[in-house]
């Protein structure tokens, strides 16, 4: 009986969602989409694993600043428009142990942050105008518009 409740279970549980690197590495996400999600982040986290990370999508397209207030572990911070080209990347961003915390602003409006554990980034090369792709993350990338 609970085996069977388990595999219902796991049968009605959506997919994982991923990323894919252009050098072929997949990266499990978290999502933070609502506000409550995104101004929680990775706040108060001790650890990340090296094939995980947490994406923030945005309801628009600005130069979205990040900080590392209450954040534990340093990380690399990966700007996104809204096809899923990188933007900007910061890497090795260290957390804020005192007030005022800095705050990460990229040089180009995106739609999304992709927060990575530190090292990732350069390790995997990723570098502004490449293209990351996504997978079961509903509503990103946006579809391309066709020319009127």
């Amino acid at each position: 009986m609970l085996l069977a409740l388990t595999l219902a279970l796991a049968a009605t549980a959506p997919p994982q969602p991923l990323c894919t690197f252009p050098d072929g590495t997949v990266i499990r996400l978290e999502l933070a989409i609502t506000e409550e999600e995104r101004e929680m982040g990775l706040m108060f986290r001790d650890s990340l694993a090296e094939d995980a990370g947490m994406l923030f999508i945005f309801d628009s397209v600005a130069r979205w600043p990040f900080w590392m207030k209450n954040t534990f572990i340093p990380l690399d911070l990966v700007w996104l428009d809204e096809a899923g080209v990188i933007t900007d990347v910061r890497a090795n961003v260290q957390p804020c142990r005192r007030d005022p915390c800095p705050s990460y602003t990229p040089q180009a409006p995106g739609r999304a942050v992709l927060e990575l554990k530190a090292g990732v980034a350069t390790a995997h090369g990723l570098a502004p105008g490449q293209k990351l792709t996504f997978a079961n993350v509903k509503g990103y990338p946006l579809p391309r518009r066709s020319a009127p």
